[in-house]
């Protein structure tokens, strides 16, 4: 027997109990038979698109639109789903621990009449809010671009950089895009905040150089009078793809860094570049891709080799696991470090000032915004593309602006 055969009788089977057990709040509210076979047909669809995905698509292609299609077929269809259950399995808990409460004290049980049909079609209401808020994010909510700004003060800024200005993009992701005029109005929106420096933290593709060749002349257009720095992120080594050669892979990575040059960035590999103004400077310092548990090619003392400790340093790292395992406490003092890579999971709420939540922040510490600690800040953008499910709800795109000033 395949090893691949238990396995997907399990999860069948969790399925096929999870979507029974959402059907009965549709069979409570309605008798309409075409509503109940077109609710249960979507799903069908939804499973079996999915999975046919899986198992037919070429593993040498990386994660491609079509699978990111198929996960957020499957998540539109199952998100909502999730809420139904959690209504109607608490119903039934609370109606079961009732029955078992008038048993032991020898009353007769006598259940509220319609409750359970109410409970149904609380249910469906709350889950239309996720359907919705999916639906939104998979159409519009990928291209909802906001600017973020900071205003960011330290006491060893030379002079001559108090109110210098730094805009940061990150996670293009290039082979999820499917709209030019959304991504030329990204293009142009970081251009209107007219920053000294553009700096870019990683991942510009998902698998292969090949997904940037028709953005290459929009992302050229980006301009900055002091400079265009730029480093690697995980997705840029083609580590999730399966290479027939390793000098295939090789190719590929070759091709991917000879993108920036062609964009105008230039690309920092474990390097440093001073910029100065006025006679005083500082330092840029670009690592390799460094993160927690795998890919750790960054080489933070390689990478700061001509750097002196006095100076005013800005470090670009795509991992923000770096600044908190090997950055935050480093005596070499890396006043601000700018990452990216989370992306803020895609999905979340955030309301600024009162409250925010994603799934992300139960894996990275410091997973979307500002962190400051031991006087040293990083700023972990959320992302200017996006990857894996095709769309954003809550975690929009970002374009950060951060002004240096001399406290």
């Amino acid at each position: 027997m395949p090893r691949w055969v238990i396995p997907m009788v399990i999860i069948t089977s969790i399925i096929v109990i999870f979507e029974a057990y959402a059907f009965q709040a549709v069979k409570l509210v309605t008798k309409n038979k075409l509503i109940r076979y077109s609710w249960l047909i979507l799903g069908g669809l939804a499973y079996v698109n999915f999975f046919y995905v899986i198992f037919t698509s070429d593993r040498s292609s990386g994660q491609t639109r079509q699978f990111q299609w198929a996960a957020g077929f499957m998540l539109l269809v199952l998100l909502p789903k999730l809420f139904i259950v959690l209504f109607m399995l608490g119903e039934d808990i609370i109606r079961y621990v009732k029955k078992a409460f008038d048993y032991f004290t020898n009353k007769e049980y006598t259940p509220v009449k319609g409750r359970r049909k109410f409970i149904a079609q609380l249910a469906l209401g709350i889950a239309a809010i996720p359907f919705a808020s999916m639906l939104y994010g998979i159409f519009r909510g990928k291209y909802n671009y906001k600017v973020l700004k900071y205003q960011l003060a330290f006491k060893d800024l030379p002079e001559a950089f108090d109110g210098f200005t730094i805009t940061q993009i990150t996670d293009i992701h290039s082979g999820s895009f499917d709209n030019k005029e959304k991504i030329q109005y990204g293009v142009d929106l970081i251009n209107e905040q007219k920053s000294d420096v553009i700096l870019f933290t990683g991942d510009i593709v998902n698998n292969f150089a090949t997904e940037m060749d028709e953005w290459i002349p929009m992302f050229k257009q980006l301009e900055a009078p002091r400079g265009k720095f730029s480093i690697l992120g995980n997705h840029d080594y083609g580590d999730y793809s399966q290479w027939k050669t390793e000098e295939a892979k090789e190719a590929n990575f070759k091709a991917i860094k000879d993108i920036h040059p062609q964009i105008g960035f230039d690309l920092m590999l474990n390097e440093n570049r001073y910029i100065e103004k006025d006679g005083e400077k500082i330092a840029l310092i670009g690592v390799e891709n460094w993160g927690k548990g795998f890919n750790q090619a960054g080489d933070l003392k390689k990478a700061s080799e001509g750097i002196n400790k006095e100076d005013f340093k800005i470090l670009l790292s795509h991992d923000p696991t770096h600044w908190e395992y090997k950055v935050k406490e480093d005596d070499f003092n890396y006043q601000l470090t700018l990452s990216g890579h989370t992306h803020g999971l895609q999905f979340g709420i955030e309301i600024p000032g009162f409250f925010r939540w994603s799934p992300s922040q139960y894996v990275y510490k410091q997973w979307a915004g500002l962190y400051k600690e031991f006087d040293r800040y990083i700023n972990v953008n959320r992302g200017f593309g996006y990857h894996a499910f095709p769309g954003r709800v809550g975690i929009w795109p970002e374009i950060t602006v951060i002004e240096l000033k001399k406290a």
